[in-house]
């Protein structure tokens, strides 16, 4: 059978894949978390799925199942867990989660695992998890692991284009431009442009206070407009990252 979903496979089709092929295989990381009126709740992992569907096909890759919950959302980067339909797992959980993923893969015979992290917040915690999962393998493991946030392979000339008034960072970009052109390529049916906001960015002071002041955030959860988003845009994006990412995959694991 021919795919490169890994949850479509039989067990036998995939054991064969392993063993013959040594394909690297691709465990995308999301989160549920508000993304705006015009996103859905599930666009971090839909996004880092389909980023990894690009490259893996690239590369003779599997994409395993998504991971879709992910670490808190934090008000500078996703608005922030006061929003109905965030659901976020401790650090520990998505730590034991990880940590678990590369024993299993392991034992499966994989020697070559790509994490695809699509929230922002997920970073440290896919770091530990992937530390103490092969520190369990021990030093004779033949599994490899790398681990990338999909949108640092967009290049510089790319944020221009898709950004002419200029780039108001990754962080703010929560829900906007970046996240709705992707989205509008990948998944057109789930967009809804006529709930854009038009709001300016977000503001925030250089410090955080806990409990988090909810009035820092946008009503909309959008910490920057999504207004100039084009499917256009996030098939420019779209090809960039797969055809990159591909080639570290490939160098990565010479």
């Amino acid at each position: 059978m021919s795919t490169i979903w890994m949850n479509q496979l039989s067990w036998v089709d995939y054991e064969a894949r392993v063993s013959q092929d040594q394909p690297p295989i691709f465990l995308p990381v999301g989160a549920l978390e508000q993304h705006g009126p015009h996103l859905p709740l599930g666009t971090d992992g839909l996004l880092s799925a389909a980023v990894a569907a690009d490259t893996a096909t690239l590369v003779g890759g599997l994409v395993a199942p998504t991971l879709s919950y992910g670490y808190k959302s934090q008000p500078k980067c996703g608005g922030g867990q006061h929003f109905c339909g965030t659901t976020s797992v401790d650090a520990a959980t998505l730590i034991g989660s990880v940590r678990d993923a590369v024993r299993e893969f392991a034992r499966h015979g994989v020697t070559k695992l790509v994490i695809v992290n699509g929230h922002y917040e997920n970073q440290w915690f896919l770091i530990e998890g992937i530390d103490l999962g092969l520190r369990d393998l021990g030093r004779d493991a033949k599994l490899q692991v790398m681990r990338l946030e999909y949108w640092d392979f967009l290049t510089e000339d790319t944020l221009k284009s898709v950004f002419p008034d200029g780039f108001p960072g990754f962080a703010l970009e929560h829900a906007a431009v970046i996240e709705t052109s992707m989205m509008l390529h990948y998944h057109p049916s789930l967009v809804r442009t006529d709930l854009i906001p038009d709001e300016p960015p977000a503001d925030f002071p250089p410090y955080d206070v806990y409990p988090t002041k909810k009035h820092w955030v946008p009503l909309s959860g959008v910490l920057s407009s999504a207004r100039g988003s084009t499917a256009e845009k996030g098939k420019v994006m779209a090809l960039e990252l797969g055809q990159r990412m591909a080639a570290a995959v490939t160098e990565a694991f010479e």
